[in-house]
């Protein structure tokens, strides 16, 4: 990955990120930690697995909470446990999400469209549900994960896509009802530059796709005050795709 080109100060802040174990999460994470804000890293699985992308043990300003962000009750403990433990909230970065495809709309399974629509979607909503009063109290930000190719329908990985446009939708839904408060803005990734994606598509031109320094970069400024007007825009983040 490269290093990060954007430098914004968040001292002061409490910045929280889903996915937080993953390549585009992680960079989340290091982006907001070298920006000095208060970093909770929240995933399904500890940063000890080996799959994981994050280290928290040599950073005094990130912790690490592990949570199911698809159930209610687990994320109303999680932010309780934030707020207790860092007093607000003022970002919220809404990371966790993954790509299933290869399959026409009549040949998916109803799981694999309920995982897709659990881990894109619902995660994203519950974790907004529950961060707002806190950061209508902080006058904060939520940037969400969305995706070029949720701007048009495909072959193969419509539920993907489908699930993606909704993060657009709700970002506008919660920029709208959040007016003034709170905004809520969407990055558009093409293709994330990550071991994964490289193991899936070994044959790819990986040149052309975005690496997860670059969205978080933009991630990051639209939490800063440089987008202080900015609200219910989804931001393409393509690299040179």
């Amino acid at each position: 990955m490269t290093a990060s080109a954007v430098e914004v100060d968040f001292s002061g802040t409490v910045a929280v990120v889903t996915g937080a174990s993953g390549a585009l999460g992680s960079a989340v994470v290091d982006h907001f930690h070298d920006s000095r804000a208060t970093v909770c890293a929240v995933d399904v699985r500890a940063p000890a697995d080996e799959e994981s992308h994050l280290t928290v043990s040599d950073r005094d300003r990130v912790a690490f909470y592990e949570a199911d962000l698809t159930d209610e009750d687990a994320v109303t403990s999680l932010v309780g446990h934030v707020v207790d433990d860092h007093g607000r909230i003022d970002h919220l970065l809404n990371v966790a999400g993954t790509w299933r495809g290869g399959q026409s709309i009549e040949e998916t399974p109803l799981s694999e469209f309920d995982f897709l629509v659990d881990v894109n979607l619902k995660t994203a909503f519950l974790a907004s549900k529950h961060a707002l009063p806190h950061l209508q109290e902080t006058n904060g930000s939520i940037v969400s994960v969305s995706a070029r190719s949720s701007l048009e329908g495909g072959e193969g990985d419509g539920p993907y896509r489908i699930t993606k446009a909704g993060i657009r939708l709700l970002t506008e839904t919660l920029a709208a009802e959040n007016l003034g408060t709170v905004r809520a803005n969407c990055v558009m990734p093409s293709v994330i530059d990550t071991p994964a994606n490289r193991e899936l598509m070994p044959d790819a031109d990986h040149e052309s796709w975005v690496d997860p320094v670059d969205i978080a970069d933009v991630m990051a400024v639209l939490c800063s005050d440089a987008t202080a007007v900015t609200s219910g825009a989804a931001v393409p983040v393509y690299g040179e795709a």
